[in-house]
């Protein structure tokens, strides 16, 4: 193929990457795809069959090496983990029996609590968060 084609299959494949949520597979084929066409017009590849053979070796080792890195890069920052709601202080809706469940306020936000202390809470205790099962906080007056 002449230089151009290879720059334009490129950036066609770079574009395709962008529109498709996908992987970060069709970058690293563009970016070879571009690189070899650079080669070509500089008149350093030869046969079609070397083009081809470099396009391929670039692409695997760009997928190999660069991926994964730039996976983790583009991965959302975790927020807070539900685990460190253990030992904070919460404050109940609603009156929960022992044993019961009801509503309690965290972080100015409503949870369903189950209360696992012996004694009943009223609305407005303060309590003490010991667990966090799913959407569920175990609290303890």
């Amino acid at each position: 193929m002449t230089w151009w084609m290879w720059l334009l299959l490129g950036l066609l494949m770079m574009l395709l990457e962008a529109l498709t949520p996908g992987g970060f597979y069709l970058m690293f084929f563009g970016i070879s795809a571009v690189i070899v066409g650079l080669l070509a017009a500089l008149h350093l590849t030869g046969a079609a069959w070397v083009e081809w053979l470099l396009f391929s070796v670039i692409a695997i080792i760009t997928l190999a090496f660069l991926r994964k890195p730039l996976i983790e890069k583009m991965r959302p920052a975790a927020g807070p983990a539900v685990d460190t709601l253990i030992g904070e202080t919460a404050v109940a809706l609603t009156d929960i029996g022992a044993d019961g469940i009801g509503k309690a306020e965290l972080r100015g936000s409503a949870w369903s609590a189950r209360n696992v202390g012996p004694q009943p809470l009223t609305a407005g205790q303060r309590c003490k968060v010991e667990n966090v099962e799913g959407l569920l906080l175990w609290i303890r007056g």
